[in-house]
């Protein structure tokens, strides 16, 4: 009856994705996990749009196998004695796909549109430590004060607010890379939405794109870098489902993709198609502050009290994924100690479930006055959802609490929980760039998911930005984290890793600890296919 069942199952495979295997000799195909909302860098924040990103597109600088920015569309810069002016020297000839030459004013004017008020990207805090651009956001000053000129074709100058000591990193980071703009400002809404017409600058170049079923590349060989690229042609599926998108590897179909069911893990091993990365990103649950009942700390303290993550690590995440009791995930160092930043600042929240009842009692909540009606929300995905079940379990058995767990689209569900429509959600925060900051500036933006608005805590952030000594600014940032836990905004559960399967005759590609996977110089190797 397995057997059957397996092979009904890769049937309906071959017939859904008749269209999506591999077409060419030279093709790695990776299923991605959901349909990406568009594919414009300054506007998205999910992984699937990033790492779609990463292979069409490419900034000044680009992150290498160690994970360290490396000259890109810039050839070379200089800095500034005080660490606050950048001038970057553009490669000559660069083009975009069309055969129009990239300039530094394409990078000017690409960075100020992630800034600009009406356009209004969630990444825009990314580029605030870039002089005047936050005020130009908040519309206190004109795009024309923003420390970002071109001062010819060739010559980009960055004035930052203060020494930000991972800038370059930044600039390999997605929002930081140029669009097109003759393209943007033809088509403002819909320029990214599909293939057509769509202009890319890096290894490879989208041409057709058939929603929710597949995305498919071709070498871009306008790229400045293309004698690096081997592959012709990159194939994208697309599927929500754990199950379909593992036997589309299984069977050929497909090369590599991400979170295998975990059920699966110690079978796929001894195929030697499981692999693990490093992974510098968070698996939590966020509280809507401004929603009630979560508007009450001790509620929100009951509920992260009486999580217990140990049983869900073993029997539903599996993946070598480590239980998380603070924010910052293992893997930054404070380089004024050389420790790691998390074994420095230790656990954060604890698990307790008579404290947590007690919290809940104390907020005013028993079996006479039971709590409103509470709906976590999360976005559709199999894992999502036994995760989301097995603390619907717990907060019932410790907080005799009945949840409502409630799924949507990822498009629909990360509309959802920017727009603050929702009591308690599933999330995750994947590192931007290699600094405990990238954690901890998430819940200093105005516009954050959790509607956390506290100035005392934006004012930490905002001293640990300004500091030029390595150990205050730590201290800062610890001192950060602690009022996150005080003010219970988050419920961390683990740490991530990133799980895959992939073919082993795969080679060449590189998995970032940002959770990004860049194919540029992927390619196969005949002699491992059988």
């Amino acid at each position: 009856m397995k057997k059957l069942c397996l092979l009904l199952t890769c049937l309906l495979v071959v017939v859904l994705f008749s269209g999506c295997g591999i077409q060419h000799p030279d093709t790695v195909s990776y299923v991605l996990e959901a349909e990406p909302s568009r594919l414009d860098p300054a506007m998205t924040t999910a992984l699937v749009e990033s790492n779609t990103e990463l292979q069409i597109f490419e900034g000044l600088t680009r992150l290498d196998d160690d994970d360290v920015p490396q000259p890109a569309l810039a050839e070379s810069w200089d800095i500034s004695p005080d660490g606050k002016t950048y001038t970057f020297h553009l490669r000559p000839g660069i083009e975009w796909s069309d055969g129009t030459p990239i300039t530094a004013g394409d990078l000017e004017y690409s960075w100020k549109r992630v800034v600009d008020p009406d356009v209004a990207s969630e990444n825009a805090y990314m580029l605030f430590c870039i002089d005047k651009a936050e005020d130009y956001f908040n519309k206190k000053a004109s795009a024309d004060e923003v420390g970002v000129k071109a001062v010819d074709d060739q010559t980009l100058v960055v004035h930052l607010k203060e020494p930000t000591p991972y800038f370059l990193n930044l600039t390999a980071f997605h929002c930081y890379y140029p669009v097109p703009r003759q393209l943007v400002e033809a088509k403002p809404n819909t320029w990214a939405a599909d293939a057509d017409g769509m202009i890319c600058n890096g290894p490879y170049k989208i041409v057709s794109w058939n929603h929710s079923s597949e995305i498919k590349l071709v070498k871009n060989d306008r790229y400045w870098d293309a004698d690096s690229v081997i592959l012709d042609h990159i194939d994208f599926p697309i599927s929500d489902s754990q199950a379909t998108r593992l036997t589309l590897v299984e069977s050929n179909q497909a090369n590599m993709t991400v979170e295998p069911p975990p059920a699966d893990q110690e079978r796929l091993e001894k195929l030697g198609l499981y692999k693990i990365a490093p992974y510098l990103g968070a698996y939590y649950y966020v509280f809507n502050v401004q929603k009630k009942p979560f508007d009450d700390v001790r509620v929100r303290k009951a509920f992260a009290l009486a999580v217990q993550r140990e049983s869900l690590m073993k029997y539903i995440v599996r993946g070598e994924k480590e239980a998380a009791y603070a924010w910052v995930p293992p893997g930054l160092k404070n380089k004024a100690t050389g420790r790691d930043f998390r074994k420095e600042g230790g656990s954060l929240i604890s698990e307790d479930p008579a404290k947590a009842r007690q919290f809940l009692k104390e907020a005013g909540y028993d079996d006479s006055h039971p709590l409103p009606e509470v709906t976590l929300l999360f976005n559709t995905n199999e894992m999502h959802k036994a995760v989301a079940e097995a603390l619907q379990a717990m907060w019932k058995e410790n907080l005799g609490v009945d949840v409502h767990i409630t799924n949507q689209e990822s498009k629909v569900f990360m509309a959802t929980r920017a727009q603050g429509d929702y009591q308690l959600a599933r999330a995750s925060w994947i590192a931007d760039y290699i600094d405990p900051m990238t954690f901890l500036d998430v819940f200093a933006d105005e516009e954050n998911d959790a509607q956390y608005h506290n100035p005392a805590y934006n004012a930490l952030i905002a001293k640990a930005k300004a500091s030029n000594d390595e150990a205050q600014r730590m201290a800062y940032l610890h001192e950060a984290e602690q009022m996150l836990f005080d003010d219970c905004v988050i419920i961390p559960l683990y740490y991530t890793t990133q799980p895959y399967v992939v073919q082993p005759y795969i080679k060449g590609y590189h998995w970032s600890p940002l959770g990004l996977v860049d194919f540029k110089k992927a390619y196969i190797d005949e002699t491992e296919r059988k």
